[in-house]
């Protein structure tokens, strides 16, 4: 179907694509002219020319009141504030031009909507290509024959690095709809992947425009089979909300929460693509903020990470309280005020009732006494103190004595190191006590070396003592591998906003891996947020999906198979009769892969990843590691454990059973590593394949 759905001008011409966002009227009794594709598609590229021309003076505008803002705004503050936003601004209008500036057309009531990854406007403000994110473009994704939503044609463009090769039409209003039939739309799904990964609003499906558009203040929870575009979700809802409620987000921020620094790199371009830089991007060891420079034995990680230890922390701060017993003699060189025992125990209990962050009641104790200080001095002098002698008052010796001794100052780092000195009983069993209990306590809590599980608690700490600042949205990738420890360390940064979860329970290696979703949705403090699976894939290939599938049953959750459109993928089982020829045959493979198009990861058990290097550094092949983004090398050696999240063309897995073997949720660690090929998988191995794939073999 390629029947142009743009009405005719009065002198029998097409309407210019430079005006293909505004409505047409054709003269009355006029004829349509014979359709002529190429004169069409000259149309179509001189509309995206003039788009970028447009764009681009967008953007020297910006750059323009950019280093001019500080004449014309009225004074320093001003002229600050209009340089940030004006900075701002012209890193949101860049330009790619290896990136399409619009993807898709609807042609609506006689009138043509470009639709884009922005809004660009001609030089009268008149719009040019529509934002992918405005109400108007919801029906490029949603709509339908059964429901064409006033929408007579929609038309995808076909792209080559930037150059606009083709379009494809759907002409609703006639009853003709291609679904993922559409060449184009699978052309782009299909494309090989090479650096970081790429936005999807070309191609996101009816399915998946739903959860990108749910409400900000609706907390959801995307059960993602793999390849069913669960990160890509996750991210676009970020951009979409970013859209609709700009300032509110701008103020409280949006943040990203992935489980490893290869996984951030690999999304990183994706919401810049889309115009958003300023969403803020860490793992859950950069949120907390501090450097990790022990290791905890598995035992001692297992009970760190247990959601008792929150409950550990709690009591062991609290229980620092205690009632004051005597009274306190001030004096402030002229009078001399006295505050009884009883109205400073009345004090403490009140603050200790109102139930707010322990160095917030410690603050409220100080200032209640003080006022009391201050209402005597009144009633004696008749006068009200100044602020110095308030201030005074708040740092005195004896204020400060009683304030030690019934609500004492304590650090995160202090009460954490209280903790794994003397691990206190009562939640925990001896043995877990004994696996937590520091062998050498430090001499002081300055020079105690913590794990990543202990800079968790010292976060957890930290919100005790203090209220964390909240953002307005956080998105949580491979949420399935929180601990609980973990996932309250984010529900403290999203108390007051709302979330994204996105995982696979499938997909837990983890020791602390979840099993359903709502507890790590109570531990997130979201235990209403929706559960909504997704499992149709458009990625990863069928033939790879279900050889994955029959690890399933052995996973120990409760997940819906996924189901792949794509049946054009490769799965190759390459057994090998030496073990000694192993790393050879795996060479092969890679060589075989880079006669394709694309990106190749070699996949294997951590400890062969160094000596598969070597092997490829010898054989003269380029390649990188998961970490490193930006190489041009296409073959990438990734260990298994840091897989998760990242996909590749061809996957060359090396001897699955070495995975499986390496730790105790191997099986799962192997669904993942399969599943990141999206045209090609090669499963070398020397020993035999993990039981639940033997009859694939």
């Amino acid at each position: 179907m390629h029947r142009s759905g743009r009405p005719p001008r009065a002198d029998g011409r097409r309407e210019p694509p430079g005006n293909a966002s505004r409505r047409v009227t054709p003269a009355r009794g006029c004829t349509v002219p014979a359709f002529d594709l190429d004169t069409e598609l000259t149309a179509e590229r001189h509309h995206l020319a003039e788009s970028r021309a447009a764009l681009a003076r967008m953007r020297g505008r910006a750059e323009e009141l950019f280093s001019t803002g500080d004449r014309v705004a009225g004074d320093a503050y001003t002229a600050e504030q209009l340089g940030r936003h004006m900075a701002r601004r012209v890193k949101e209008l860049a330009d790619d031009p290896t990136t399409p500036l619009f993807f898709g057309r609807l042609d609506i009531e006689e009138a043509a909507f470009h639709v884009g990854r922005r809004h660009v406007t001609d030089d009268a403000g008149e719009p040019m290509v529509l934002d992918w994110r405005a109400p108007l473009s919801r029906s490029f994704y949603r709509a339908s024959v059964r429901d064409p939503q006033g929408v007579a044609t929609r038309r995808r463009f076909g792209f080559v690095k930037g150059e606009l090769t083709s379009f494809e039409d759907e002409h609703l209003d006639r009853g003709e709809e291609l679904g993922t039939k559409s060449r184009i739309l699978t052309a782009e799904i299909e494309r090989p992947r090479v650096g970081p990964m790429r936005d999807i609003v070309a191609t996101i499906q009816p399915e998946q425009d739903e959860l990108v558009r749910a409400e900000l203040t609706d907390s959801i929870c995307v059960q993602g089979a793999p390849g069913t575009g669960k990160t890509a979700v996750g991210l676009h809802r970020a951009a979409y909300l970013l859209y609709l409620h700009r300032e509110r987000l701008r103020r409280s921020g949006v943040l990203i929460v992935g489980p490893n620094t290869a996984f951030l790199s690999y999304i990183s371009a994706v919401l810049p693509a889309l115009g958003e830089v300023e969403v803020q991007q860490a793992t859950v060891d950069e949120l907390v903020g501090r450097t990790a420079r022990a290791t905890d034995s598995p035992a001692a990680a297992l009970v760190k990470n247990d959601v008792r230890m929150a409950e550990v922390l709690h009591k062991a701060l609290w229980r620092k309280l205690a009632k004051p017993t005597d009274p306190i003699m001030v004096s402030d060189g002229s009078y001399r005020w006295r505050i009884d025992a009883e109205p400073l125990r009345r004090i403490v209990d009140e603050a200790r009732r109102e139930g707010l962050p322990y160095g917030v009641g410690r603050d409220r104790v100080r200032a209640r006494v003080v006022g009391l200080l201050q209402r005597q001095s009144e009633y004696r002098t008749g006068n009200s103190p100044g602020e110095g002698w308030l201030r005074r008052m708040s740092k005195i010796g004896p204020v400060v004595e009683f304030l030690e001794a019934s609500w004492p100052a304590v650090t995160p780092e202090q009460l954490v190191a209280e903790v794994l000195t003397d691990p206190p009983e009562g939640l925990l069993t001896d043995e877990e006590r004994d696996a937590i209990r520091w062998a050498k306590p430090p001499k002081t809590v300055k020079s105690a070396k913590f794990s990543p599980a202990d800079l968790v608690l010292i976060d957890e700490a930290a919100g005790l003592l203090e209220r964390e600042t909240s953002f307005g949205h956080v998105v949580v990738d491979e949420a399935q591998d929180l601990s609980p420890m973990q996932a309250r360390a984010i529900a403290r940064r999203s108390e007051h906003g709302s979330i994204t979860v996105l995982g696979d329970l499938a997909q837990g290696t983890a020791p602390w891996a979840a099993a359903e979703w709502q507890v790590t949705l109570g531990h997130l403090g979201k235990p209403e947020a929706a559960v909504v699976p997704l499992t149709v894939g458009f990625r990863v290939p069928a033939s790879v999906v279900e050889l994955a599938n029959r690890l399933l049953p052995a996973l120990g959750v409760d997940v819906p198979e996924a189901v792949s459109l794509r049946r054009d993928g490769d799965l190759v089982l390459v057994p090998v009769a030496e073990p000694s020829d192993l790393d050879a045959e795996t060479l092969t493979e890679v060589t075989a892969a880079l006669a394709h198009e694309g990106s190749v990861a070699v996949i294997a058990a951590d400890a062969a990843v160094d000596r598969l290097r070597q092997h490829l550094t010898t054989a003269g092949i380029e390649h990188a590691t998961a970490d490193d983004v930006d190489s041009e090398a296409r073959v990438t050696v990734v260990p298994a454990t840091m897989v998760k999240g990242l996909e590749y063309d061809h996957v060359v897995v090396h001897e699955p059973a070495d995975i499986v073997a390496a730790e105790p949720r191997g099986l799962n660690r192997l669904y993942v590593v399969l599943t990141r090929a999206v045209s090609r998988l090669s499963v070398v191995h020397a020993q035999p394949l993990p039981g639940p794939l033997t009859a694939a073999a």
